[in-house]
């Protein structure tokens, strides 16, 4: 089992928004790439992820507000890297694969790099998941112009400019918010091909009917903000 680097200082942090993912825990961060620092973020989880996390060498961060974005927000805000990843923390994604992405960022290709969700298996991804992710990619390309694929949770970008996009939802618009707001602020955004692996253990968004739909609700309301440079109070 791979512990992760806490010294010397990574220019990369990885941001892992987690609530109750200790069996996925060990894989994740042992798929951090060497020299990267994990900032494991939980979020109320009451299964010892936490503990699993400090003890596998993450720098463990607490924040007690439920809520997707109340955790990756929480995670940016402790992160010192010059450059922060975002990842799930339930093993549906590997972080190894962000090494690209931050490479685009680093060399000025993209100031954000978003993973295109592709299932390796038939349930891997809902139907209902599928077509509220799609639904969602559809009005954010009449919205913005981005012609992206998926909103995924994998992605990466400099940490400074990120939390100058001010953002401010802390549900399940936080990622759609994060685009929207960097498309209005002229950002080059690219879109790259990852598998996605089933989860360990249940989904607490997107895994039913329910929490699709107060996540497209959520997103729907980011779509809602009025662009930068017509009014809006950034």
């Amino acid at each position: 089992m791979k512990a992760v680097t806490l010294s010397p200082p990574s220019d990369v942090d990885v941001l892992l928004p987690c609530l109750n993912e200790a069996e996925a825990l060990p894989w994740v961060l042992g798929r951090i790439p060497d020299g990267w620092r994990a900032v494991v973020v939980d979020n109320g989880s009451a299964d010892g992820s936490a503990e699993i996390a400090r003890a596998l060498g993450a720098t463990v961060v607490h924040e007690s507000r439920r809520g997707f974005g109340a955790a990756c927000h929480a995670g940016l805000t402790a992160a010192t890297a010059e450059i922060v990843c975002f990842c799930d923390c339930d093993a549906s994604l590997d972080p190894s694969l962000l090494v690209p992405f931050v490479d685009e960022v680093r060399s000025g290709t993209a100031d954000l790099v978003l993973g295109r969700r592709r299932p390796r298996a038939r349930d891997t991804w809902p139907a209902h998941a599928r077509a509220g992710n799609m639904a969602l990619a559809r009005l954010l390309r009449r919205r913005t112009g981005l012609r992206l694929h998926d909103l995924g949770p994998l992605r990466a970008a400099r940490r400074e400019p990120l939390l100058a996009l001010g953002l401010t939802d802390r549900r399940s618009g936080y990622p759609l918010q994060m685009v929207v707001r960097a498309a209005d602020a002229g950002w080059r955004i690219a879109e790259r091909d990852v598998p996605y692996l089933p989860r360990s253990g249940a989904s607490k968004v997107t895994g039913t009917w329910r929490g699709t739909w107060q996540a497209v609700r959520d997103m729907s309301r980011v779509l809602q903000e009025t662009p930068a440079g017509e009014g809006s109070a950034r």
